[in-house]
């Protein structure tokens, strides 16, 4: 019987997290998939700028509804032969980072990943609206940002560059996967 491998896919918001998720999960055979997004979290913070500033503490999250979904894929008859996880802290959580075989992290440029945002979620914003979130991001947001690049870039198995297409990372990635 072979081991089910679990594989995080990480990034900045913006950073093509889900789209390589899901190519991914079409491309390697019996696979699954869970998106940290699709989540409420108990002890998530409210604020997330503040959170960075005091010293991120990611086992506040408690992240117990992902785990014992993670867990029912593991205890099925037959498993998937791997678990894919859009999830943004590679192995900072205590309650994910035993069960994790890879954490990839996609390393997109600050800018493409502000601008895929601002393309998807602000469509039928104002200009103003959009230059309101611009500024809070210039003076506020970035720094959870950069938390990303500083902590969970540097704790990851493998990076990719963002600026790939989403068939060229995920290439990389199963070029990866086949080390493991």
């Amino acid at each position: 019987m072979v081991k089910t491998k679990v594989i995080t896919i990480a990034s900045v918001s913006g950073g093509g997290k889900t789209a390589v998720t899901e190519e991914l999960r079409k491309r390697l055979s019996t696979s699954e998939a869970l998106y940290f997004d699709e989540y409420d979290f108990e002890g998530a913070p409210d604020d997330l700028v503040k959170w960075v500033e005091e010293g991120p503490d990611y086992n506040q999250w408690n992240l117990e509804p992902l785990k014992a979904d993670l867990e029912s894929f593991l205890e099925r008859e037959e498993p998937p032969a791997y678990i894919i996880i859009d999830y943004p802290f590679s192995y900072k959580n205590d309650k994910l980072k035993d069960f994790i075989d890879l954490s990839i992290y996609i390393a997109t440029p600050l800018d493409i990943a502000m601008a895929r945002r601002i393309l998807r979620e602000h469509l039928k914003k104002t200009s103003i609206e959009i230059n309101d979130e611009l500024d809070y991001y210039l003076k506020f947001g970035r720094v959870a940002y950069l938390e990303m690049e500083n902590a969970i870039k540097l704790n990851s198995d493998f990076i990719v560059a963002g600026t790939l297409k989403v068939i060229d990372i995920v290439d990389a990635i199963l070029n990866k996967i086949e080390t493991l």
